[in-house]
Parts: structure tokens; sequence; C-alpha cells
């Protein structure tokens, strides 16, 4: 029988087995070199783009807004019309001498006052605010077929013009409210005519209060 030739002989390490290792080795070379030029690449286009500036934090940052613009532009529209208006740490604070809006002793609201009241619906429509209808009276005793005390005189007259605002005006009821101090928070002496009539009014508070 013919011997094969040797490039055909399987034993172990003969020449093909040499030849296959060899083979098998040099593909993972150029596997590895490949991977690294790849990478190389990939890490100097990386290097050529350009970082972009962290923004300034100047720039992060929301302007403030002042809490009380609103209360302030309120002002700056009501004190032209002639109106008792001044901005407190309560809110803006409008008041109506109890002459203007009321007959002595009643709760009705004169037809006279609706000129002023509609001027002041208009720039509470403008706001988004609460407001509080502050009732006080003078120390002089009440006594009539519809009240027994001052409290519930300017109790009443709040609520008149809660009714008003709410009605003719179109304020919406959620955004009012109603408080009664009686003769507890006189503006002047009580000891007085032109006292006790600094003390018989109605505040029309618009409080430093946003609804949501």
């Amino acid at each position: 029988m013919r011997r094969k030739p040797n490039y055909l002989r399987s034993e172990s390490g003969g020449v093909r087995d040499r030849w296959l290792i060899s083979y098998t080795d040099m593909v993972t070379i150029l596997l590895i070199l490949f991977i690294s030029v790849a990478a190389q690449g990939l890490k100097a286009r990386i290097a050529q783009v350009p970082l972009t500036p962290p923004a300034p934090v100047a720039a992060l940052v929301r302007p403030t807004v002042d809490p009380r613009a609103t209360l302030v532009e309120a002002e700056r529209k009501l004190k032209p019309q002639g109106l008792d208006v001044k901005l407190e740490p309560r809110g803006l604070v409008i008041s109506l001498q109890q002459a203007v809006l009321f007959a002595s002793g009643q709760d009705q609201v004169n037809r006279q006052a609706l000129p002023a009241l509609s001027q002041i619906a208009a720039v509470i429509r403008d706001t988004n605010n609460k407001v509080a209808l502050v009732g006080h009276a003078d120390t002089i005793p009440i006594h009539n077929r519809r009240f027994s005390s001052n409290w519930e005189l300017s109790a009443a007259r709040s609520l008149s013009l809660l009714a008003l605002l709410t009605t003719e005006y179109g304020i919406p009821e959620s955004r009012l409210s109603i408080q009664s101090y009686g003769s507890n928070h006189p503006l002047d002496s009580n000891d007085t005519e032109a006292g006790r009539a600094a003390n018989r009014r109605v505040e029309i508070l618009i409080l430093d209060d946003p609804t949501p």
C-alpha cells in the first residue's frame, strides 16, 4: 500500500495541524488589530466634538415675581378715582364711609354709591385675589326694628355689599367673605362727630391671597 503524502497525514503534531493552528492565530491577530484601529478612530472623533459649556446659573433661575404686584396695580387704578385706598400688610384696603354707602341705621346700599362700586368691582375682576368685606361702626348704641347692636348692623352692611358685588357685578361668591368688628377697630376718636363718622365704614379688602 502506498503511503499518504506528508501533507495529508493527521498524526498529532503533523504538518497539517500546525498549519491550521497558524491560520487561526492569524485571524485572531487581524481581528484584534481591526478592533484596536476602530477604537482609536472613535476616540479621535469624540475628541474632536466640541463640548457645550454649561448654561450660566443665572439663566436657570426664573425671574422673581413680586407677589404683591397685583395689589400695587389695583392701587394705581383706584387712586385716581378719588377713593380712600391704602396698601397694608394684610392687603389693599378700600375704605368707604357709611355716609356714602348707607343711610343712618340702614343696610341698603345707596344708588349714589353705585358708580364707585362699579369701578372697584372692575378692578376686583382683574385679579384672582380673595376679597373680605369688613363692617365697622362707632360706639353710639343702636336700637331699631332690625338691629339690636352695632355688630349686627355692620355685619348686615357687609352682607348687603357682598350680595351687590355677586349679583350686579359678577364677582364669584367663592372669592368673597364678610367680617364685622362693630366699634372695636376705630380709625379715629369716638368722642367727636367727625371721628365717629370716620369710624362708620365698610372696608373692601383685596387680600394678599390669590385663589388657586
